[in-house]
Parts: structure tokens; sequence; C-alpha cells
């Protein structure tokens, strides 16, 4: 079992010093990777209900903030030397495939091959609306835009016509240092399960009944001529042995788990704990 941090680039971890800080605690404590949210835009007064909590609501405030996953992963990169560096989730929709392609394979080349990418749909539609991008198209648009970005990293001239990209002997350089950096696909939906099984190298549920979401990503895969026992399982959701003993029976690959405090003598001091209690146990 691997076990990573989620919300790595909030509160204070989202300044110079903080992040710094939090690279060198969860080297220090075993973790294998940190994982960065994101919002490029959270309108005043949202509607949309978030899904990952009971009142609909994202935690804070629409001004707290969310810095660039991207940015704040090369700063975490530089001040590190093992840590995988992910987006638990990056909002692919609403990003240009071929220029994401590009920054993500600048960040591999930077970090020496320690990137993962991981994508969702978006569920924010204000923000879609902010950002210009149609909300009813974010399924095919993610779809289509990791075919794109895994063309780019093919290294050769790529041809490339979509719905929504089109390329005519496109070179896209550098490439990353993975042959092709891994894309997870997160969401909590049976539509995302069966996505991370036609298309991803690895499946995170935020939320969601495991015992209908597991069968769903397999079932695509096995349908795509894919093995679901290649697509990595990252799953959180709790602190203690028993429950991640469980999770790892059931075929989770890797736990992750919110910064467990926000001063870094604190997050240390937890960290350790859960390293001693859990980490140490369990995998």
């Amino acid at each position: 079992m691997k076990y990573g941090l989620l919300f790595a680039n909030t509160g204070p971890f989202g300044e110079p010093d903080g992040a710094a800080e939090l690279g060198t605690i969860c080297e220090e404590v075993g973790l294998e990777s940190v994982w960065t949210v994101e919002h490029v835009v959270v309108p005043t007064g949202y509607t949309s209900e978030y899904p990952y909590s009971r009142n609909g609501r994202m935690p804070g405030t629409e001004d707290n903030p969310i810095p660039d996953p991207l940015v704040w992963l090369t700063w975490m990169g530089a001040h590190t030397t093992t840590l995988r560096l992910a987006t638990g989730v990056l909002i692919l929709p609403q990003r240009n495939p071929v220029v994401l392609a590009k920054e993500v394979a600048t960040l591999d080349r930077l970090s020496k091959g320690r990137v993962t990418l991981g994508v969702g749909i978006g569920w924010l539609r204000e923000e879609f609306d902010a950002l210009s991008v149609p909300f009813a198209e974010r399924a095919p648009r993610t779809d289509e835009h990791i075919a794109v970005m895994r063309a780019v990293w093919s290294g050769a001239s790529v041809d490339f016509a979509g719905d929504f990209t089109t390329l005519v002997g496109a070179n896209v350089f550098p490439q990353p240092v993975q042959a092709s950096v891994p894309i997870v696909v997160g969401g909590h939906s049976v539509a995302a399960a069966r996505r991370a099984g036609r298309i991803g190298d690895g499946f995170f549920p935020g939320k969601g009944d495991w015992s209908e979401l597991e069968p769903a990503m397999r079932a695509a895969a096995v349908e795509a001529g894919r093995d679901p026992d290649a697509i990595e399982v990252t799953r959180g959701g709790a602190m203690d042995r028993d429950t991640v003993q469980r999770m790892l029976d059931e075929g989770t690959d890797r736990f992750v788990i919110p910064p467990l405090a926000y001063d870094p003598a604190g997050l240390r001091d937890a960290l350790a704990r859960f390293a001693d209690e859990v980490m140490t146990k369990v995998g």
C-alpha cells in the first residue's frame, strides 16, 4: 500500500515556505505522493452542488486561495526528491489539451519522472460558464483530451482529428521522462468508474459505493480489451488501521489522507503518528 497527502496545496501550504516544509515532512514520514486540488474560478454565490459534502458547499469561502496545481507542483518538485507530484484532480475539460500536455511533460522532465495527472470532468457549472467552456460537453471533452495528450506524448509528429482538437504534423516537445504520464480518472459516479476502466491508468473515487464502482470499472476495462488489474486504485476516507486494511484487501493500491494539521510542527507530529499506527501496520 502506498500513501499520499490530499489537499496538499491548500491553506498555509499554498505559500512558498509552507509548501517547502510540507514536502520535507511528507518525505520524512514516508509518504509516496502529494495530491493537489483545483478551481480556476469560484463564483460568488454559486448554486451548483459540491458532491463531497453534506451541505453541498466546498469547505471554506469563495475567496479561499487555491493555487494553480501545476505551478505549485513545480515548486514542490524543486524542494523534494522522491515524492510523486499528483493532481487530485485537475479539471480537464476546462483546459487546452495541447498546452496542458506540454506543461505536464515539462514538469515531468524537471522532476525526473515524478508526475501523475489526476483528472476529473468538474461539477461547478458557474466556473465553466466563466471560462466559456460548455458544461454539457465536459464528458466528451475529457475523453478526447486524454487521447490528445497521449498522442502528443508519443514523440512522433502528431495528426489528430477530433471534435474539439485538430492537429496536423504537430511537434510538441519536450517529451515526458515517463513513456506516458499516468492519467488517473477521478470521480464518484459509475460513469467515472467506466471511464477509468476504458482509458485510465488509475481510478480515484472521491466517494461512492465501492461494491458498485469497482465492478463497473473492471467490466469497462474488459470491454475495452484492457487488464482491469493494471488500473491503479487510489482511495481515502478513513484513518484507522482496520478500514485501511479492508481497502487494501479490496484491491486499493494507494490510500490518501488530508492534512492532519495546518502548521508544520502539528503536521509532522500527526503524520508521524499515522505512519506509526497505520502505515507501518498496513501495506
